[in-house]
């Protein structure tokens, strides 16, 4: 006999907003386990980190929305079913200087709470996601997940992680051409090749929105990887086609065909810097994380 439960996940990100419902799947009297089966993901393009790094703060504006998107998706858990639920914010609100005052205020008028996490809570969470189709327990990967306030990057082998690391790099951050990234780049590049410098046959495994976009363009099947030259021959390419052309040609949303380029970008350094030359996409992100991490608390 099946057990069927509803949960959900939301991820308060640097560029966007998303509700994940998924259906977790048990069969009574045996020991497999359970399938997390997505149900329906819907996103909200609320770019906080266009608020937070530039002025240090969450606009009203932008206050505003977030509280209309919480009682949208609180709307829609009712409507769905769902048992429990988990929120999650990242960089935009950990490092807004009101993001604390927000997640309040927002917790007073929809109910919804939410978890002001940190990077290596962030990290932890995504790498409890499956990685099965992609990893194999005798080899070393870098795990690198973009988002738009950072960039968080850990390194696991033989299914162990050796060393994790939070660089306030991400993609909504790098269209402000700040001199002090210059800074916090060479930080990230120096602990790449520090921390795989013995390492051989390392591959990266690549999470965030803009990656899953690039390999929906790439037409590959989930668990086959992306290639170094690919990835080159990528980012020269969309470098060499407009804003509106991104948006007109490939089918980007607005606020994803301006971030694909810096997100490319990052990808591509962390694997030259590492040496890899390839690069897994299992389409995972935070708020799958929060799926998993909600249903195993219980």
């Amino acid at each position: 006999m099946l057990k069927i439960e509803k949960l959900a996940g939301i991820d308060i990100g640097s560029n966007a907003i998303r509700l994940l419902l998924v259906n977790v799947i048990t069969e009574q009297n045996n020991n497999q386990p359970p399938s997390f089966k997505k149900s329906a993901l819907v996103r909200v393009p609320i770019r906080l980190g266009a608020d937070t790094f530039l002025s240090g703060k969450i606009s009203e504006e932008n206050k505003i929305r977030m509280v209309k998107a919480m009682e949208a998706f609180k709307l829609l858990m009712e409507v769905h079913g769902v048992k429990k639920y988990k929120a999650c914010a990242t960089s935009a609100m950990r490092e807004a200087s009101n993001g604390n005052e927000v997640a309040k205020e927002i917790f007073e008028k929809t109910s919804v709470k939410i978890d002001i996490i940190d990077g290596k809570k962030e990290a932890k969470i995504i790498f409890g996601t499956d990685l099965s189709t992609v990893i194999t327990v005798k080899n070393t990967y870098l795990y690198v997940d973009v988002g738009g306030g950072s960039t968080e990057i850990t390194l696991f082998s033989k299914g162990k992680i050796i060393n994790s690391k939070s660089f306030k790099i991400g993609t909504v951050r790098l269209l402000d051409d700040h001199k002090e990234f210059k800074n916090i780049w060479k930080s990230m590049e120096l602990w790449v090749k520090e921390n795989t410098k013995n390492l051989k046959r390392i591959s990266v495994i690549g999470s965030g929105g803009n990656i899953n976009k690039i390999f929906k363009i790439s037409g590959k099947p989930i668990g086959k990887p992306l290639y170094l030259s690919y990835i080159k021959n990528q980012l020269e390419f969309l470098s060499n086609l407009t804003y509106e052309e991104r948006i007109t040609q490939l089918d980007l949303n607005p606020d994803r065909a301006d971030v694909i380029i810096p997100a490319t970008k990052i990808y591509l350094s962390i694997m030259e810097w590492s040496g890899a030359n390839k690069i897994f996409v299992p389409k995972i992100g935070l708020a799958d994380g929060i799926v998993k991490e909600l249903y195993y608390e219980k």
